[in-house]
């Protein structure tokens, strides 16, 4: 990589330092990943370090670094150390000469951030100083709102007027860009200082009064926290697993180990403690003119619902606490924990034509990555007649019978049909009541009194890494335990379950050949299996000749069974995808 640079020097000492960051997986990551990027793509030769700062990512700190490196490659080598360039010998030389007063033009140099006091970005970086520099952990939104509310005067969940939509929250986006903070993991997302935020912080912490400036830093932050442990039981149980974070946080040491995945500690959900509700997708409308008759016809059977965009399915249900802030003393964001049931609606005409586009394997594909135990496919409008003739009606009923079939046996899903919306309706009004009898203590015209018959457990967020930890973690549990329900919180589900959000190179591996039709959801992981990556993939095709391309992938996979072979057209197919040259 070094020698297409300009600097191959220079750019050798941050990968160096890249590396080191990665190893002890350092929040560094991210400013020398930057700066190694910046000096990777700069075409100009620096005489001096200094010289870089004119590159985004490098600032005068890493410049200091790097001459110092200089310095030490110089004297070990016999070589003349460069001298730092003088500014003042560039365009302006006039009379006067100052070559010193030159200098002068530095204020072109970023004045330092200062947040204001008691803003949003001031309280958000003292919240996150409370951490030890050295530690790699970092706080999830609700851990740092936690800590942050004391050092600001506005709300980092209302908007301070009714007439905007800005938190104080919202300011740690400008901290992002600043480069004063980085987020980092997956589903939950947590915060922590880069070396910039910790120079801002220790600035501030000095400003802050004598009656303020025990603030906790470093170290000390432990030591708080284990008095907070003794005292409150979640909190107990946040630090408890606080050793494990660095593993949570380093992807690589989680592969391969499979054991360290599934090491997760669930915690049993008080069942008086919340209520059973129905969440419907945004896009579950009747007409385009009439978009709120099926949450209107739900009310009036006394079941209310939840409108938001899905990033799954068409409607679930979650457990909606009766305290919202119940979830936060656990270190978890939001008040509502998905339960085990999912629905995927499908009016008739629709599953037709998500059969032939391919949509159809692809959802199901995203179905089973879920982790759901319960997945319902609706299919609506069932009896339905075909205008066309009756080969091709004929090819359509066979088409569905076989596509309910494969649901069915081989997802192992419950395949429910309703004549109409009405119908559906009332399924989903006899589902929403049929499950608060399971989880809930509520009182009702069905079950007056009665205990529930199902138990719900939630497991920690911070305790996942990905989604197949969280796959690994659910086969555990489930098998340890099949009679309690496993679940996460609603935003990490929708984490987990999200179309693009950090999904893994074989993710969008299959992602990629299931784009090519005819390749089904099977076909794609047994092709994954053969080559593991797309590169991998590409590179065989490439030591072919033509013909050997077009048979290449049915040729490898015909020791494959049933749905999981690969025809020659198909494979001819996948050919003119991956194998065309250029």
């Amino acid at each position: 990589m070094s020698e297409t640079c300009a600097n191959p020097l220079l750019l050798g000492w941050i990968k160096e330092w890249l590396d080191q960051a990665k190893e002890r997986n350092s929040k560094g990551v991210t400013v020398y990943k930057k700066a190694y990027e910046s000096m990777k793509a700069c075409p100009l030769v620096f005489q001096h370090p200094s010289e870089a700062q004119q590159l985004n990512g490098l600032g005068p700190k890493l410049c200091d670094r790097l001459t110092e490196k200089l310095k030490t490659h110089c004297a070990e080598n016999g070589l003349p150390m460069p001298e730092r360039p003088n500014n003042s010998n560039g365009k302006r030389q006039s009379g006067e000469g100052a070559s010193e007063s030159q200098p002068a033009k530095k204020p072109r140099k970023a004045r330092p951030y200062v947040p204001a006091l008691r803003s949003g970005p001031y309280a958000l970086l003292l919240g996150l100083a409370t951490l030890d520099e050295n530690s790699s952990q970092g706080l999830t939104k609700a851990q740092l709102i936690d800590r942050a509310e004391p050092y600001c005067d506005s709300s980092f969940t209302a908007p301070s007027d009714p007439g905007k939509f800005f938190t104080a929250w919202s300011s740690m986006k400008t901290l992002l860009q600043k480069d004063l903070v980085y987020d980092h993991g997956h589903p939950l997302k947590k915060y922590a200082l880069t070396e910039e935020g910790w120079e801002v912080a220790k600035r501030i912490k000095k400003t802050l009064p004598e009656n303020q400036n025990t603030l906790s830093f470093g170290n000390q932050s432990d030591t708080s926290s284990a008095q907070n442990s003794n005292e409150n039981g979640p909190e107990s149980h946040r630090q408890e697993n606080n050793e494990d974070l660095e593993a949570i946080l380093n992807p690589s040491i989680n592969q391969g180990n499979d054991s360290e995945d599934t090491t997760v500690t669930p915690f049993t959900l008080p069942p008086n403690s919340f209520t059973v509700q129905l969440v419907l997708d945004t896009r579950e409308v009747r007409t385009s003119t009439d978009r709120d008759y099926i949450s209107n016809e739900l009310s009036k059977k006394g079941i209310s619902t939840q409108v938001r965009a899905l990033e799954l399915g068409d409607a679930m249900w979650v457990a909606k606490f009766h305290d919202p802030k119940f979830l936060s003393q656990y270190g978890e964001e939001g008040d509502e924990v998905m339960l085990d049931y999912i629905v995927e609606r499908k009016r008739l005409d629709d599953l037709i034509g998500s059969i032939k586009d391919g949509r159809f394997h692809e959802q199901k594909f995203r179905l089973r990555r879920s982790g759901m135990k319960n997945v319902i496919y609706l299919i609506e409008e069932f009896a339905v007649s075909y205008d066309a003739n009756a080969a091709i009606a004929m090819k359509y009923q066979e088409m569905v019978a076989s596509a309910i079939a494969s649901t069915q046996v081989v997802n192992g899903y419950f395949v429910k049909k309703t004549k109409n919306l009405d119908d559906t309706i009332r399924y989903l009004a006899r589902m929403t009541l049929l499950l608060r009898k399971m989880y809930t203590q509520e009182t009702t015209p069905d079950s007056p009194d009665g205990p529930p018959t199902h138990t719900l457990s939630l497991i920690p967020s911070r305790q996942l890494s990905s989604s197949q930890s969280y796959l690994n973690a659910l086969t555990q549990l489930r098998a340890e335990t099949p009679s309690v329900t496993y679940a996460v919180t609603f935003p990490t589900f929708a984490a987990l379950a999200s179309k693009s959000e950090s999904l893994s190179l074989r993710d969008v591996f299959l992602k990629m050949l299931m784009c090519t039709r005819g390749v089904t959801g099977d076909k794609a992981l047994e092709i994954q299996r053969r080559w593991p990556t797309p590169r991998a993939f590409i590179q065989a095709f490439e030591a072919l000749d033509q013909k050997g391309r077009e048979t290449m992938v049915s040729d490898r996979l015909s020791s494959a069974v049933g749905r999981k072979k690969v025809a020659k057209v198909l494979s001819k197919k996948i050919a003119e995808v991956w194998g065309e040259d250029g």
